[in-house]
């Protein structure tokens, strides 16, 4: 946006500051002339006399007061401009770095020294940003580099697919269409996945009161055939427990991850408990599945996009893309919760989920 040039604040500040104190001396100057002058007799220019009078007075302060009145300018004006230039040096600091970072370079960081005041509190408030959206950033960078490298993936393999059936038209057709359809499941899914992994990161979504535990049954009806399938005995247990937010983002949330406690489980044999409660205005929802053993390293990178704590499986329908967690994380975040991940010391993971409670 074109702006007209204007006064700096700090010529603005320092003809202020000299205002102020010229019109403080006048002021000072006129109580001397009212309350002093007054009661000095008025005599003739020509009289003379040891007792002074007005007139002597008058020429006598008259003088005086002018240059008074021209120190106390200068020194407004050269006071004003080294206090307002002390004054205002944090913000020229924020000023430079927010410039800065408008120029790319998100890095920069103030660190303002001293006590706290106004300009501090403003560049450590500023600080907190620069952070924050350095971490964005550098999230979003590194996820659309994965996006794009998992995207390719499926992209490719329908690429290989169709110039073998471009090379050899007596391949079996059908065996064909099937691995293509198998390939293009997987590419909508992880479309699909992002998709909603947006959404929830935006937060753009209207709330109503829902009940953590009808969400958990749903989620578990709906991947019990998986379980059955894979062995794997799928509990859910707990009350009600309400909570604020949306519905559909909700029951995603609780279906990656019991699917997920159902995928990295043990062959046979194996565990998946659901648990939901309230405590106090808390809403609270726990997975826990059996499962291997993992290292304590492992665990806080399994909400990145496209990490993968075992080897998955992509055997069937529900061979995920490494969105689960991440999508989970995003919609806790997007409900103000928490997110904790804890690995069993039998094996497994126990993950707790903290929602704030309906009103």
């Amino acid at each position: 946006m074109r702006r007209r040039p204007g006064l700096s604040v700090r010529l603005r500040l320092t003809l202020s500051y000299a205002g102020f104190l010229a019109v403080a001396g006048a002021l000072l100057l006129a109580v001397v002339w009212v309350f002093l002058l007054r009661y000095v007799p008025d005599t003739s220019k020509g009289l003379l006399g040891i007792t002074p009078n007005r007139y002597l007075l008058v020429r006598t302060f008259a003088p005086a007061a002018a240059a008074a009145m021209a120190f106390l300018l200068v020194f407004g004006l050269a006071g004003g401009w080294i206090l307002a230039g002390r004054m205002l040096a944090p913000l020229t600091r924020i000023t430079a770095a927010a410039r800065t970072a408008g120029n790319g370079s998100l890095s920069h960081r103030i660190r303002m020294e001293g006590r706290r005041d106004e300009f501090r509190e403003l560049a450590d408030t500023f600080d907190t940003m620069l952070e924050q959206l350095e971490s964005h950033v550098a999230e979003q960078q590194r996820f659309a580099a994965n996006a794009s490298h998992e995207l390719r993936t499926p992209l490719a393999v329908s690429q290989a697919l169709l110039d073998v059936a471009r090379k050899d038209p007596a391949r079996d057709r059908d065996e064909l269409l099937a691995r293509l359809q198998a390939v293009n499941t997987r590419a909508i899914g992880l479309t699909e996945a992002l998709l909603l992994l947006g959404r929830s990161d935006r937060g753009h979504f209207t709330r109503e009161s829902v009940d953590l535990s009808l969400v958990a049954e749903e989620a578990a009806e709906t991947l019990l055939p998986l379980a059955e399938r894979r062995g794997i005995t799928l509990d859910v247990t707990g009350g009600a427990t309400r909570t604020s937010g949306s519905a559909e983002l909700l029951l995603r949330m609780v279906t990656n991850l019991v699917q997920n406690a159902v995928v990295h489980n043990l062959p046979t044999g194996g565990t998946v408990t659901v648990h939901t409660e309230a405590q106090g205005d808390t809403s609270v929802v726990r997975v826990e599945n059996t499962g291997r053993l993992l290292p304590p390293e492992l665990v806080p990178t399994l909400t990145e996009p496209f990490q993968r704590g075992t080897e998955r499986v992509h055997t069937d329908e529900h061979a995920g893309a490494g969105l689960g967690l991440a999508i989970v994380h995003s919609v806790v975040r997007a409900h103000d919760g928490t997110l904790d991940l804890a690995p069993r010391p039998a094996g497994g993971l126990l993950v707790t989920v903290r929602l704030p409670g309906a009103p």
